[in-house]
């Protein structure tokens, strides 16, 4: 013995944890071997032996040595095949060992890892498996990740999702999904696969989808529709299998009677909610304000929080807590006032029951009656609210029927009937949701509910309630009905019965009764059986794992789907479908039914043993069956007998050929033969046809079943007989059946789909060569009937095969659609249509049209664009070329865009593509295209040959899918294209004349004659050849009535042409009527043969010729013009002028009409003109269009109303003319316009801008012609049309002139600017700017038009002088010297004629404007009349008046060049024309712009006392010149006037010394013209809109902000409709006013925003009198009235008041001297500023400026005259501690600090920075520098908003209370915090007498003394006391004005501003002048 024998001999003896363990390899190898055989010994799961085991193989499975672990995992498969489920315990730490050791191992020990896997599941460790393997995906080794992966998909795949829970699952898979490795990705999409077939692909998809990346999404989204959900465990724990002995003892006790699948091994449905993991909502509801908003007094605030509710609500599940809270908030809100509140409160809680599901149960009914109630609402957002809400209740399980009842009866006994009515609709559809078990509970509480409801008297309630009763029948039956029917009359009962059976309630009731229960056996996995490793990443190939079936009984599945097809059927229709399966039925039952029908003593012969007495039998039952009368009624029994005795099992032939022949002549003789009868018998006689002595009477019983329920249903009830039958014969013979079948009944009712694919899946890939030979026979025969594309279906079959099929096919060549030999008795439904080619199935490619195929049509990389092509004819392969329409929309416009690839064999490519889809897709191809036709067509115009040849092709094969009459339209239109080639359209007329040859008849030819007539004139020969060709089919194939229809509409040459075809005997059949035409053509035909050379018509002859093509025709048409004569000549009833108009194009330059542009006018033309009128105006004839011309000429006087409609339609027939050679017709157009222009102007009618883009350019153009009577006439149409329509917009027309390659419109569009300047002088918009234009011209060659130009430049400088310099432009020494030499000879013959010098009448119309006024100069003529005024005149509004009285109009006169000086320049601006007026504004800004730049600012001090009147002037001159502007001029004035404004604004000191009034008057005209419509329609329209706002938004900086405030405020009274630029109505005016407040509310915010840095520019005193004015005289009841109306200009105001309180405090109070504060009532700003106060000391809002109770408007002190003596210190304190917290904070920091620097000058010896000692040093180094910059600034006289911080303010801050020294003053204010009325009852001084205020009066004064003293400039060598306090000065207010004119705030605090204020107010008190405002 060998040592290594000794040593496994002695390791033997070890126990075995040291055998397992031993240092040899062998010795451990040896040791798993011995221990797997030991458990593969024990057969008792609880063998002790297992016990011991357990835990070795942790350690074994980890073994290094390959070999040995490859054991230790057969041992470990070996343990737990024997052990039970107590062996679990050590799953975890076994399963970890395989997970780290085993699954990067060998293949073979993988695989048994994965084995071991598996059979722990199998031992119910699953949680230990899923656990290890959530551990094992996370490896960093991707080898080691797919093993796991893949076990997982097999233990799912082999369990199901019932032990595997798949939540475990779905939350591994994400982290897979972005795994590096590819084959990791793969098998977690096998995973994800597998999970949908257990759990839906909806759950998966909404769970793991959004996790995803887009492409995997994509091929997932593929590979999905391939999964077929609903799959069965092949494997079950080992639980489960102990218990299947007793299972198959059970059902063998049970008998062989049919059973049902078990109930447990039905598909597991699970709940999408039970994956989801659980979100809390309420922490996120707590931090989003959730309860502050829904206290919210402001309904939106409210919805949002309830919208935030709503959205947290709406995840699909929510973790339980407590949301009772929640739940009467949300009751609440139902009720809510505003429906969009209550709305928002409903959809929170249907997401709230089904996020929370039974735990929101007690919820639930708590709202119910609520919600209930609710359904009164009669709006559908509520009612559709409240439905899905209730409906979520119910259906996610917090109500059921059983809750729900007591709620249920009082809201039907609600006296609202839609409350009746939606309570029933959901109470039907809890009935329709709920199970059978818990209605049967509840049934007796709802049935007599619904059954008084019957009563009710609104129809809907009744229509209800008749609903739930029929839930309630169609759920249990009618059985809980019966007894409440018969309290029912006879209609309701009948109506209650249609409902009940149209739901399928009576189905329902009597399947409840015979549903059976039995539980059968299934076959179970075998544990025992090898192993089969299965991939996850299989899934991906499309194949799916067969799942284990069941052995169930035959047909009891199908029957059910059959069922449940019915049931679906009955509810659509009234007829149910014929039920096809036959139910068992026994002998005996046959018996007791047939009665009497057929002898006792036939049926027991047929019972008979003795086959000589069966054969008698069928002989007498034969007979006695022939002797019936009623057949009919007995059919299924007599079947049924036949098929019970003697059976289809009969031996004897004899016999078997009785029964065959009585089914036959029953099914051939019976009026209906049911479809159950064929379905008892097809199985016996297809087996009867197997055999020889039978085959002839069974081939004939199955044809007589074809007769009787159509070949259709006989086939497919064969294929699957014929498939599974083990004799070969039946098979083979049936087909030769088949055969015989097809011949005689066609293809029209047989689904060719499922008859090819038998053919191809079960008879060609028979063994036996008889059934091949059949099936060949079969295929044939269809190739008879469908034609060569059957072949498509067949690629895929053997060459042999092919050959043969061939063979067949030769010898059924195609028929076309044939009649049948045979037809069916009963209408067969069939969704085929018959026969041919469209009987062929037809492929839905819709899912193969990705996203990425059509963006590959858009590649810039051409391959890509190729591969995209080509994979569209790839698809067509695959679907046998037979595709349906449906989502190819987007297949053919990617392919239409590659018909213009700029790669020219792309395009080709694309040709044969989209014939190849057109083929593809048969007829249908017309509707699904969109035009992709007109775009093929378009192909032919290029002029490569192979480009046309594919074109063609393409056409061709559209051709075969499409009649040629679907495609004559398109042909049509690329015939008429002007951009076709010559070789496109004649290779397009050789294409049609091959095609008509194929044709005999076809009428919708004729419509090709036009354009195949037009082609005759081409200048191609080719075309005109091809064309004469294509024109003689047309005429062979249309017809003799269609030509003489259509004949007139034919010229030139063709029509000799048709004439010449037309003769006798020339024509074929369809022209044996042509003689009768022969007499009446022959004359015109012998005229035209004459002038008629080579086949052309000479042009001179054409004329003499068209007359004469035939007198019938013009006798015809003219006694037809007589028929027509009562017609109007236009009908201008669906005329939309608008729309036309739309359309047209603004060029001003002249483009020739293209060919649908004369096609469009044609057709507009005939829809609006009278038929006599068109066809003359449309004709080639110009003498006809002479004679149309006539009779417009003649209506022109009584049509004029519908001659505008249809303007732009003539004006395009008149421009077409002007583009025509011939003369005559010309003149008379010409002749025929001045009328027209002469019509609309007594019409007051002026041309819009379409009508003149349409008509003016090329008139313009034609100025120019060759003819010098058609340039007169022009030109003097020309001049007409500028008097008519509008100077300013004419002349960009003849400007483009200038520009025409036409000399002669050149000269003649130059004269016209002269003629210009000499009638319109300079007012034209741009006309001197392009004055240089016309001086080019001197340069031209042309003599002409030297000549020309130079006296349109002379002409000007007639009207200019030496100006004109100024506008020629760059010009040669030559062209100068040339219009010096003119310039000349003008002055001199100006002096001839004795008319001055040039420019005079310039420089005199500026003097007679300066000296006497516009008015004057226009009666001296000197002043040229070319604007008229506005068309609605104002009042104006200005102020010029009290302007002329100040400044009398000086008498200096202006130079030759423009005013001289300002006063000039002012004069001019006020008295001028709008265009003169600019000159003035030149100089006015000129010295303004000198002004600003002056370092000393000594002439802007000059300027500011005449700042007032100009803005006053410019204020005037705006209306005016907008309005001139808006006529037609140029709207440069407008300009100026705006940019003067502007300039003037620009400075500050001029702007504040604009006063009120004028301030008045500018804003409201710069206003009302932002808001005027025709603005924008102004020339420059935009630019002026945009100066208009800058200039009020300038106006807003630099104005005086008092001003400012008070003119606004005043403007937000409605307006006087005089001021308004244009009328309106009444309503106009409203909507007006309401535009202008909004505009001026929105001024108003713009100041209010800057008031907090601005406010000490304001005079507080004048602003608060302002806003008093204002409210007092809207009243208390109008403020309530607008408040609750949201009103935007009171609400404005109260903002205003708002931010002065909140900046102000309660020294505002002290601002009220100009309010009349004692007036009774009391003024409604008091309670204002009260209201206000209030609010914002409760919000700590408050600007500290005192005491914040300080709220007295009388004096208190009567009640404490002895107020402590520290009040002056507390109030400082309390001032200095708010201005700290100013400065603390970035925004206020600013005003804090100026409000800082007042307190030090106010108090000077209060030391500010001994306060500051626990701040910061950077905080008080921070003050220290604002100070110095707000002194600096003081000093330079700007404002607090200007000041510069280098660094805000330190943000962390603070202060004690600043320990201020002790001052010897007396406090301002009471700092009493009583309440007004409180003062008032307190008092002993009555609030409103004189001893009140003069008693408070001397309070203040007291308290202001040393304020005073402290404030005054105090100088080190005058003592303090010898200046007299500031209140005893003498200095009248007057005079302090003067000497301050820039008022600062340093000079005088705020509040003593208010003290001087109520002095003043005493003062006037005094004297009795003030009175209530």
């Amino acid at each position: 013995m060998s040592e290594e024998e000794k040593l496994l001999k002695d390791a033997k003896k070890l126990p075995w944890e040291d055998r397992l363990a031993h240092k040899n390899w062998k010795v451990r190898n040896e040791a798993n071997v011995d221990l797997a055989s030991v458990c593969d010994s024990i057969t008792d799961p609880k063998d002790p032996r297992l016990r011991e085991f357990g835990h070795l193989f942790r350690k074994t499975v980890a073994d290094s040595n390959a070999p040995v672990q490859e054991k230790a995992l057969d041992a470990l498969i070996a343990f737990l095949k024997a052990a039970d489920s107590d062996a679990s315990r050590y799953g975890k730490e076994v399963c970890d060992a395989i997970a780290a050791k085993c699954l990067t191992g060998r293949p073979k020990t993988v695989q048994k890892a994965q084995e071991a896997f598996l059979l722990w599941v199998e031992l119910e460790a699953v949680d230990a498996f899923l656990d290890t393997l959530e551990k094992a995906i996370k490896n960093k080794v991707a080898k080691a990740v797919v093993p796991a992966v893949d076990v997982m998909f097999q233990a799912l795949s082999d369990f199901g999702s019932k032990i595997i829970p798949p939540k475990r699952i779905l939350k591994m898979l994400p982290e897979l999904f972005d795994h590096q490795d590819q084959n990791v990705r793969a098998s977690a999409k096998g995973v994800t696969l597998e999970l949908c077939r257990w759990i839906g692909k909806d759950p998966v998809k909404s769970i793991l989808f959004e996790k995803m990346r887009d492409t995997m999404k994509k091929e997932l989204e593929a590979e999905l529709a391939n999964v077929s959900v609903g799959a069965k465990p092949a494997r079950k724990i080992r639980s489960e299998q102990d218990k299947e002995p007793e299972a198959e003892a059970s059902s063998d006790v049970v008998g062989d009677r049919p059973s049902e699948e078990p109930v447990a091994d039905a598909p597991q449905e699970i709940d999408e909610y039970d994956l989801m993991d659980p979100v809390d909502i309420l922490t996120p509801l707590e931090k989003s304000g959730f309860w502050d908003g829904v206290k919210a007094t402001k309904w939106s605030e409210r919805k949002e929080a309830v919208a935030e509710l709503t959205k947290l609500a709406s995840t699909k599940k929510i973790a339980p807590g407590d949301f009772s809270e929640i739940c009467r908030t949300l009751k609440k809100l139902i009720t809510d006032v505003n429906l969009a509140v209550a709305v928002e409160a409903i959809q929170a809680i249907g997401n709230l029951a089904r996020g929370l599901r039974t735990h929101f149960s007690a919820s639930s009914r708590f709202m119910l009656p609520v919600l209930l109630e609710k359904l009164k609402e009669k709006k559908p957002t509520v009612a559709e609210a409240l439905t899905q809400t209730l409906q979520a209740m119910y259906k996610a399980g917090c109500l059921n029927l059983v809750d729900i009842i007591e709620d249920v009866k009082t809201a039907v006994k609600n006296k609202v009937p839609l409350v009746r009515s939606l309570t029933l609709n959901w109470l039907t559809f809890c009935l329709e949701t709920s199970n059978k078990a818990l209605i049967l509970k509840a049934h007796k509480e709802y049935v007599p509910l619904c059954m008084e409801c019957l009563n009710d008297g609104t129809p809907d309630v009744r229509d209800a309630a008749f609903s739930a009763l029929a839930a309630i029948a169609k759920s249990v039956g009618m059985r809980p009905l019966e007894k409440s029917l018969e309290k029912l009359d006879d209609v309701r009962r009948k109506k209650l019965s249609e409902m009940i059976a149209s739901s399928g309630g009576e189905l329902a009731g009597t399947s409840s009764v015979t549903v059976q229960s039995s539980v059968g056996s299934t076959t179970t996995g075998n544990a025992e059986a090898s192993f089969v490793r299965k991939s996850a990443a299989s899934m991906l190939s499309g194949k799916r794992p067969a799942p284990v079936s069941k052995k169930a009984a035959p047909g009891k599945t199908g029957g059910s789907k059959k069922d449940g097809a019915v049931r679906n059927e009955s509810s659509k229709s009234v007829e149910p479908p014929e039920d096809v399966e036959p139910a068992e039925m026994g002998l005996e039952e046959i018996e007791n039914r047939l009665g009497s029908l057929v002898k006792p003593e036939t049926i027991s012969q047929l019972k008979s043993t003795v086959w000589k007495e069966r054969l008698e039998a069928t002989l007498s039952l034969k007979e006695e069956i022939a002797g019936l009368q009623d057949l009919d009624k007995s059919v299924e029994i007599l079947v049924r007998l036949l098929c019970a005795v003697p059976g289809w099992n009969e031996k004897n032939v004899q016999v078997q050929q009785q029964v065959i022949e009585i089914i036959t002549y029953i099914s051939s003789t019976a009026a209906k033969f049911p479809k159950k009868c064929v379905v008892l018998c097809i199985t016996g006689t297809s087996e009867r046809v197997a055999d020889i002595k039978t085959r002839a009477s069974a081939m004939k019983c199955l044809t007589a079943f074809c007769e009787a329920v159509g070949p259709g249903f006989v086939f497919e009830r064969l294929y699957k007989i014929m498939k599974e039958h083990k004799n070969p014969k039946v098979l083979s013979e049936g087909l030769l059946w088949m055969v015989s079948a097809v011949d005689d009944f066609g293809v029209s009712l047989l689904k060719l789909k499922d008859v090819i694919d038998f053919c191809k899946d079960v008879g060609l890939q028979s063994s036996a060569a008889a059934t091949r030979n059949a099936t060949i026979k079969l295929l044939g025969v269809l190739h008879k009937f469908v034609g060569p594309d059957i072949k498509g279906f067949l690629n895929d079959v053997k060459p042999a095969l092919l050959s043969a099929l061939d063979t067949e096919y030769e010898k059924n060549p195609f028929e076309g659609t044939v009649a049948p030999k045979r037809v069916v008795k009963t209408s067969v439904s069939t969704s085929n249509s018959a026969g041919g080619l469209d009987s062929l199935p037809r492929e839905d490619i819709s899912s193969k049209i990705t996203p990425n195929l059509l963006k590959g049509f858009e590649s810039p990389d051409w391959k890509m664009r190729l591969e995209s092509i080509e994979a569209v004819n790839k698809i067509l392969e695959e679907a046998n070329k037979r595709i349906q329409p449906t989502g190819t929309g987007e297949l053919f416009g990617g392919l239409r865009g590659r018909l213009l690839d700029s790669n020219k064999n792309l395009v080709m490519q694309t040709l044969t593509t989209i014939g190849g889809v057109a083929s593809a897709m048969g007829p249908t191809v017309e509707k699904a295209s969109k035009g992709t036709l007109s775009d093929v067509l378009k192909c032919l115009g290029d002029n490569k040959k192979h480009m046309r040849e594919c074109t063609l092709a393409a056409l061709d094969m559209w051709l075969g899918a499409v009649h040629l009459d679907k495609m004559i339209p398109y042909i049509i239109i690329a015939l008429t294209d002007g951009k076709m080639g010559a070789e496109g359209r004649r290779d397009l007329f050789d294409w049609l004349t091959k095609q008509l040859a194929g044709l005999s008849d076809f009428v919708d030819a004729i419509h090709l004659l036009k354009p195949a007539s037009t082609a005759m004139t081409d200048k191609s020969a080719d075309v005109r050849k091809a064309a004469e060709g294509c024109i003689s089919e047309i005429l062979r194939v249309s017809g003799q009535e269609t030509i003489e229809k259509n004949i007139k509409d034919i010229q030139g040459p063709a029509l000799a042409l048709v004439l010449e075809k037309v003769r006798p005997g020339y024509v074929q059949e369809p022209f044996e009527s042509a003689k009768a035409m022969a007499g009446s053509l022959s004359k015109g035909v012998s005229k035209v043969s004459k002038s008629t050379s080579n086949g052309t018509l000479k042009q001179g002859n054409r004329s003499r010729a068209l007359p004469t093509k035939g007198s019938r025709p013009d006798q015809i048409t003219s006694a037809h013009d007589i028929a027509i004569q009562s017609q109007s000549l236009l009908n201008t009833k669906d005329s939309n002028k608008d729309d036309r108009e739309r359309l047209v194009v603004r060029r001003i330059k002249f483009e020739e009409l293209r060919a649908e542009q004369i096609q469009d006018l044609e057709n507009d033309m005939m829809k609006f003109f009278r038929e006599d009128l068109q066809k003359r105006l449309l004709s080639p004839d110009f003498k006809k269009q002479v004679d149309g011309l006539d009779i417009l000429q003649k209506a022109l006087p009584s049509l004029s109303k519908e001659i505008i409609e249809v303007l732009d339609i003539l004006l395009r027939w008149f421009v077409l003319q002007l583009c025509k050679s011939n003369t005559t017709c010309l003149l008379k157009v010409l002749e025929v316009l001045p009328e027209l222009f002469n019509t609309l102007k007594d019409e007051e009618y002026c041309l819009t801008e379409a009508e003149a883009a349409i008509f003016l350019p090329c008139l313009a153009e034609k100025l120019g012609h060759n003819i010098e009577k058609v340039r007169e006439k022009m030109r003097e149409l020309m001049k007409q049309i500028i008097q008519a329509y509008s100077v300013a917009k004419t002349f960009p027309y003849i400007l483009e002139g200038l520009r025409s390659k036409n000399n002669r419109t050149r000269i003649e569009c130059s004269d016209l600017i002269g003629y210009l300047l000499e009638t319109c002088g300079t007012e034209i918009n741009g006309l001197l700017k392009h004055l240089n234009m016309v001086a080019s011209l001197t340069a031209e060659r042309d003599g002409e038009l030297r000549k020309a130009a130079l006296n349109t430049m002379a002409t000007g400088y007639k009207i200019l002088g030496d100006d004109i310099w100024r506008y020629v432009g760059k010009l040669t020494d030559a062209q100068k010297s040339m219009l010096d030499d003119r310039f000349k000879w003008k002055i001199k013959e100006m002096e001839k004629r004795r008319e001055g010098r040039p420019g005079d009448a310039r420089a005199a119309l500026r003097r007679s404007v300066r000296e006497n006024g516009p008015e004057v100069a226009e009666q001296s003529g000197d002043l040229p009349q070319m604007v008229p005024g506005p068309l609605f005149p104002r009042q104006n509004y200005g102020i010029s008046e009290q302007v002329l009285e100040r400044n009398p109009v000086p008498q200096t006169i202006a130079g030759v060049n423009g005013p001289t000086d300002w006063n000039e320049a002012l004069d001019i601006i006020m008295f001028g024309s709008p265009e003169q007026s600019v000159e003035g504004m030149k100089v006015v800004c000129h010295e303004l712009a000198q002004a600003s730049n002056d370092p000393d600012e000594s002439a802007i001090d000059e300027l500011v006392k005449d700042a007032d009147g100009l803005v006053s002037c410019l204020a005037n001159k705006v209306a005016k010149t907008f309005d001139v502007s808006l006529m037609g001029a140029s709207s440069r004035s407008c300009k100026y006037v705006l940019n003067t404004l502007m300039q003037t604004f620009q400075n500050k000191k001029l702007a504040h010394a604009v006063k009120e009034g004028t301030l008045t008057s500018l804003i409201t005209e710069l206003l009302l013209w932002l808001l005027d419509e025709r603005v924008p329609r102004m020339e420059d329209g935009s630019q002026l809109l945009k100066a208009l706002n800058v200039l009020m938004l300038k106006i807003l900086d630099n104005a005086d902000r008092t001003s400012s405030f008070v003119v606004l405020i005043s403007l937000l009274r409605p307006l006087d409709p005089s001021r308004w630029p244009s009328p309106a109505t009444a309503e106009g005016y409203a909507i007006r006013n309401q535009k202008f407040s909004d505009l001026v509310v929105k001024c108003l915010i713009k100041l209010t925003k800057l008031l907090q840095s601005t406010i000490y520019e304001v005079d507080l005193d004048r602003l608060l009198q302002s806003i008093h004015v204002y409210l007092q005289e809207l009243g208390m009841e109008e403020i309530r009235r607008r408040a609750g109306a949201d009103d935007k200009p009171l609400r404005m105001v109260k903002t205003v008041l708002h931010e002065l309180v909140k900046l102000r405090g309660a020294a505002i109070k002290g601002h009220l001297s100009l309010v009349p504060i004692d007036m009774r009532p009391q003024p409604i700003i008091l309670a204002y500023i009260d209201l206000n106060l209030e609010t914002l000391a409760a919000a700590r809002m408050l600007t500290a400026t005192g005491p914040v109770g300080q709220t007295h408007w009388t004096d208190s002190t009567a009640n404490n005259p002895s107020p402590p003596a520290n009040s002056a210190d507390v109030q400082l304190k309390q001032e200095l501690g708010a201005i700290f917290k100013k400065i603390g904070d970035k925004q206020t920091s600013t005003i804090g600090l100026y409000d800082l620097y007042h307190i030090t000058k106010a108090y000077p010896k209060v030391d500010i920075f001994s306060q500051l000692q626990n701040a910061s040093e950077a905080f008080r180094t921070y003050i220290r520098d604002g100070l110095a910059q707000v002194e600096k600034n003081a000093a330079a006289g700007r404002t607090p908003s200007s000041l510069p911080l280098s660094t805000p303010p330190p943000s962390s801050l603070t202060l004690p209370s600043p320990d201020i020294p002790s001052l010897d003053v007396k406090p301002l204010m009471n700092p009493r915090s009583d309440s007004y009325t409180d003062d008032i009852r307190a008092s002993n001084i009555n609030p409103g007498t004189l001893d009140a205020i003069r008693e408070r009066m001397r309070t203040m004064q007291l308290a202001s003394e040393p304020v005073s003293k402290a404030m005054m400039p105090t100088n080190e060598n005058l003592s303090t006391d010898n200046i007299p306090p500031m209140n005893q000065q003498n200095i009248p207010p007057s005079q302090m004005e003067a000497e301050t004119p820039h008022p600062h705030p340093v000079g005088l605090p705020m509040d003593e501003k208010a003290l001087s204020g109520l002095q003043a107010r005493m003062q006037r008190l005094k004297g009795g002048s003030l009175e209530h405002m």
